[in-house]
């Protein structure tokens, strides 16, 4: 079998999600397609939540979420900003630390960045500990 690399840490990113969503209590639902802008419905308390999952290796002590979707066919490698009015919630998979981190794209322009070592300058001033973004913020923010 010969294997897509980026599709595979896609899938292992989803299946990651999953695991960890159900451990959080939640129901998982996964479309029927690949063509969605979500990779999977997470349910809970009567509300659906349109989940993108991402994965991302981290580096220089980050991982570094950009809110933008990839694609590549024969005219080249593209790329474009997600639309927000159809995503609820990002999930971000890094293997470096095996831990899913959640962002609410709403909350955010166009990128996040998860430090998951201390900074070497020891700056804590606009610095988001990814410890803080394992958890699904509840309830997500509805604005567009």
């Amino acid at each position: 079998m010969r294997l897509h690399r980026t599709k595979t840490k896609g899938d292992l990113g989803v299946l990651h999600a999953q695991l960890d969503l159900a451990e959080k209590g939640f129901g998982v639902l996964a479309p029927l397609t690949e063509h969605e802008a979500f990779d999977l419905v997470a349910y809970r308390g009567n509300r659906f939540v349109r989940v993108q999952v991402k994965y991302r290796a981290a580096v220089r002590g980050c991982v570094n979420i950009r809110f933008s979707t990839f694609w590549a066919d024969r005219h080249g490698t593209h790329s474009a900003p997600i639309d927000k009015t159809v995503v609820d919630l990002i999930c971000v998979f890094c293997p470096d630390t095996r831990r899913c981190y959640y962002i609410d794209p709403k909350r955010y322009r166009n990128n996040v960045s998860l430090r998951i070592v201390p900074a070497k300058n020891r700056q804590q001033c606009g610095v988001r500990d990814a410890e803080a973004f394992t958890q699904v913020p509840w309830p997500l923010s509805s604005a567009g």
